[in-house]
């Protein structure tokens, strides 16, 4: 028997983002929405953080239990950023 027992990873929700003439956005797999207003959407996916910039962005449709979210307005950009691991430095450390 191993010394250290292995959690098994949750199941990551399905992600997926779709955008329409440039004026409407929706995404899946979202899990928060840490910010909004007229020009960024920040959002917690299951694939990470996505920063969503733009003019006159409104946020239309919000269903945080079924994971979709849709933006109207003009999208300039979409961006990634990768998050650091819960529990960070000591979590990597001890495990």
């Amino acid at each position: 028997m191993a010394y250290e027992e292995k959690r098994a990873a949750a199941p990551v929700k399905p992600h997926q983002v779709t955008v329409s003439e440039r004026e409407k956005l929706t995404v899946t797999g979202v899990e928060e929405v840490l910010r909004f207003d007229e020009n960024e959407v920040e959002l917690r996916t299951s694939r990470g953080r996505l920063l969503v910039r733009g003019e006159d962005l409104h946020v239309g449709r919000l269903a945080i239990e079924s994971g979709e979210l849709g933006v109207d307005g003009t999208v300039a950009e979409l961006v990634y950023a990768d998050e650091p691991e819960p529990g960070g430095f000591f979590r990597r450390l001890f495990g």
